[in-house]
């Protein structure tokens, strides 16, 4: 039989493929942990995957990966899809595509699989990503192929002696290191919020607690003065913040292949974390700095989002990135209520509020009345020669 790597989440779509793929192939399952993930969870996933008729069972620890590949520049960038979405799952879909796509060459795999649809984004994610990588290797894709709905595959599980209780899962639910989303029938329409029992964390703190995000040339390095690695810094966060629900939203974008997209998600760590970074920017980079790193920052999402990780521009806007946050060093402080936080100030020794020139709407040391007129007047002279001449 023909050695086959299939991309294995436990889920519905994955289980199938499993299934039906190991009755002609060699199946080996390989899935990838960009966090959220315990280890009883793993273990779990494992034992189903064996149940599925899978040869063998990989699971690959990618969170520092994930996090020093892509996270750590989503937050350089502040991005957020369309002001909303911190791109929880597409950022994550990329270096578990690269991941298992790296595993399959290791044992000499000629065929690839995952259960992608054919009318969402992850397809696309994976496949630019295994035939750019590994254009050797077939791509197989069950669900796509066959057009299969949710019911034919439970249907066909349970032909199988397979049965899972797959009815019960109302809502699919993808946890990573930088936010859940979550879909349900609810985000198939426009009108319709998703139920609060949705969401995975459910308020369990009322009040207000203070945090204390530390910052150094960007990264965060420090939660309330303890430090540690950035990935662990954001999961810590997260375990704080989800006790007050923060974090939820939908998001409404357009897809890869055209098509309006809508889903949930909770990401109350990657919020968090964006909004603080950006604000201590705020204190901390010019006035041009701020306005050319927005552009940049949205075009690096828009190009994570649309599967392009491996175009070498994404290694120039890094740079980019990477060299803005030689300043963005300190302390920003927030306030967690239920279901929101607001960001109380920043602390930082590069804090260009805190310059001897001036201060705002008040005061200036650095210039007389005289020198603010002839400024003024000079720099309002394309418009009075505009005005002049047309009108």
């Amino acid at each position: 039989m023909k050695k086959l790597v299939i991309a294995y989440s436990g889920g519905l779509d994955t289980s199938y493929c499993a299934v039906s793929l190991s009755k002609e192939y060699d199946v080996h399952a390989v899935s990838v942990n960009t966090g959220g993930f315990s280890s009883e969870e793993i273990k779990n996933i494992e034992s189903n995957a064996y149940k599925m008729g899978v040869s063998t069972y990989k699971n690959i620890n990618a969170v520092a990966t994930f996090y020093n590949k892509v996270v750590k520049y989503l937050i350089f960038g502040n991005v957020l899809k369309n002001a909303t979405y911190p791109l929880s799952v597409s950022a994550e879909r990329i270096i578990q595509a690269i991941e298992i796509i790296e595993y399959a060459k290791s044992i000499n795999a000629e065929y690839i699989a995952h259960g992608s649809t054919g009318a969402g984004n992850d397809q696309v994610r994976f496949d630019m990503i295994f035939q750019t990588l590994a254009p050797g290797i077939k791509i197989i894709t069950p669900i796509r192929d066959q057009k299969l709905s949710r019911q034919e595959e439970i249907d066909y599980l349970k032909s199988k002696g397979i049965d899972m209780n797959w009815e019960k899962s109302k809502y699919s639910v993808n946890k990573g290191l930088w936010g859940t989303s979550v879909g349900g029938v609810e985000t198939l329409k426009s009108k319709k919020p998703l139920p609060n029992e949705a969401y995975p964390s459910q308020l369990k703190k009322e009040g207000r607690e203070k945090v204390t995000l530390t910052f150094k040339n960007g990264e965060f390095v420090a939660l309330n003065g303890e430090q540690n690695k950035p990935e662990v810094n954001i999961e810590n966060l997260n375990d704080i913040a989800s006790q007050f629900a923060i974090g939820r939203d939908i998001h409404v974008g357009d897809t890869i292949v055209g098509t309006k997209g809508r889903v949930g998600f909770e990401a109350a760590a990657a919020l968090i974390t964006v909004k603080a970074h950006h604000l201590l920017e705020k204190h901390t980079l010019t006035k041009w700095q701020l306005q050319h790193k927005e552009y940049l920052s949205s075009f690096y999402g828009m190009h994570l989002h649309e599967g392009q990780y491996l175009d070498p521009v994404m290694r120039d806007t890094e740079a980019f990135l990477q060299s803005s946050q030689k300043m963005v060093s300190g302390n920003v402080v927030v306030s967690l209520k239920p279901y929101h936080f607001t960001l109380d100030g920043i602390e930082s020794d590069h804090d260009l509020m805190s310059s001897a020139f001036s201060t705002y709407g008040e005061e200036n040391k650095a210039w007389s009345a005289d020198d603010a007129k002839g400024f003024i007047k000079i720099l309002g002279n394309q418009n009075k020669i505009y005005q002049q001449v047309n009108f």
